[in-house]
């Protein structure tokens, strides 16, 4: 999942967009609120509004350059990482080591955009694609398309016409579309080699540059953007004020589902309105002390969702409720902070752990051992990988450059068929080498991830496998 070069883009066709939107119109003249009113109200809306203002943040940053640039590229531009991300990566949370991006923001609002790949010969990949409320509308790939070449149309809010004959329409309910390609690739030259060949022949362009030639437009770099500090930051940098006006214009572009109505409703009470300005005298004076701690206990509360969100087993937490959210608001925003570009759960769930066995933070400076027994490796159709994160979800520098261990790792077995995997800061000898997952010093987050994982026993949707417990070396 990337954090900083592959973002949104899409706020176009407003008064299409707007008429999929629950009616939002401004509250008259409503009464001041009590500070208790507001706090609770604005950390409301904060949790609700998050996925669309970090989507548009994340869209600023990675859009943010004249040409393509490693993971960055402007609008309407294709992002084609050509190896695995390092511990200098800050673009997005919780990246992976196990495929190749190919994205691109695009603005689908004016008009389709048609995206075309070449055949994987049996490659395992997946191109889901995120409205701007990080909802994953649709996912092509190898699971649910097949290997075999496609076109297809990426439609925005309220659009209708007629499709070239072979192209497939897939219809975004917001401007803002990220496509979040990934494809497998096992990390090696010959490999790279093989998937960057792939990923040349990806391409994207509007509807009204079909059978022609399209040369992607370049981007203009907008120098107010702090470029080196991470999308989280500079969305927890952001005032109310700041955070829900931008909110408000985004919501025109990208409007809230049907469903979404009674919060707009609330949003009123606060004067959010879509495509108007914040109304923040409507907050009083009480209201307007409580609403600048709100970025602050708003993000604390999307956080604190984690012990909560999902099944617990044997110190792990992981969850179903990826990729289409409805109006479980508080997961959509969480997954948005730790895991922005989290795929379906048919697709991938991410078993994610902060506390071993014991039930206490992982440290560096400890040693802890996973062991899956024989025959209990993770139960998958595509892969399955365990990677290291320090304690804000980024890859940690180690001397093997190593972030992840994975179903491609050589392990070495015990003599009854199980595998240890070592995960510690201190490289724990030659003879365990090829099991080590190697830690920072300080506090640490392990993370599982099963790449389409079965659906019939053993299987960890079913609860049919058990992950195994991270469990402190004696």
């Amino acid at each position: 999942m990337l954090k900083s070069g592959i973002c949104a883009a899409a706020l176009t066709a407003a008064s299409a967009a707007c008429t999929f939107a629950p009616s939002i119109t401004r509250a008259e003249a409503p009464a001041p609120l009590s500070e208790k009113e507001a706090l609770a109200l604005g950390t409301e809306a904060y949790i609700f509004g998050y996925p669309l203002v970090t989507m548009e943040m994340s869209r600023r940053v990675m859009t943010n350059v004249a040409a393509p640039e490693g993971t960055r590229a402007p609008m309407g531009n294709v992002v084609r990482l050509r190896e695995y991300p390092n511990a200098k990566f800050r673009d997005v949370t919780a990246p992976n080591a196990d495929t190749l991006y190919t994205t691109a923001w695009l603005d689908v609002g004016a008009e389709p955009w048609v995206v075309s790949i070449p055949d994987m010969n049996d490659r395992y990949f997946l191109m889901p694609m995120l409205d701007g409320w990080t909802n994953v509308f649709d996912v092509p790939g190898k699971r649910t398309t097949g290997t075999k070449a496609q076109t297809w149309a990426i439609t925005g809010p309220g659009w209708k016409g007629t499709l070239p004959a072979g192209v497939t329409e897939y219809k975004s309910p917001t401007s803002i579309v990220w496509l979040l390609g990934r494809i497998y690739c096992t990390g090696t030259p010959e490999d790279y080699k093989l998937v960057h060949a792939i990923q040349d022949k990806v391409t994207v362009q509007p509807l009204s540059t079909w059978g022609t030639t399209f040369t992607p437009p370049a981007g203009k770099v907008d120098a107010s953007i702090d470029m080196k500090k991470s999308v989280r930051d500079l969305v927890n940098e952001m005032s109310a004020e700041q955070y829900f006006s931008m909110l408000a214009q985004l919501m025109k572009e990208n409007p809230p589902a049907p469903a979404d109505a009674p919060m707009i409703a609330k949003l009123g009470r606060l004067g959010i309105v879509a495509g108007q300005p914040v109304n923040a005298a409507a907050w009083g004076a009480d209201g307007a002390k409580a609403m600048t701690q709100v970025p602050k206990v708003g993000f604390e509360k999307i956080m604190g969702h984690f012990k909560t969100a999902g099944t617990h087993e044997n110190g792990w937490v992981f969850t179903t409720d990826t990729g289409i959210y409805g109006t479980d608001y508080i997961q959509r925003a969480l997954i948005t902070a730790i895991g922005l570009g989290a795929n379906r759960p048919q697709d991938a769930v991410y078993p994610t752990s902060e506390a071993d066995a014991a039930g206490k933070p992982y440290e560096g400076s400890s040693k802890y051992v996973m062991r899956f027994e024989k025959g209990q490796m993770p139960p998958v159709n595509g892969f399955w990988s365990l990677t290291m994160y320090d304690q804000d979800f980024f890859f940690v520098d180690n001397p093997l450059n190593r972030y992840t261990v994975s179903s491609r790792t050589k392990f070495k077995e015990n003599a009854d068929g199980s595998v240890d995997v070592y995960l510690q800061n201190e490289n724990p000898g030659p003879d365990k080498e090829s099991n080590w997952l190697p830690a920072p010093k300080g506090r640490f987050i392990p993370m599982l991830r099963l790449y389409w994982p079965k659906e019939t026993a053993p299987s960890i949707i079913d609860g049919t496998w058990k992950i195994p417990a991270v469990k402190k070396a004696s």
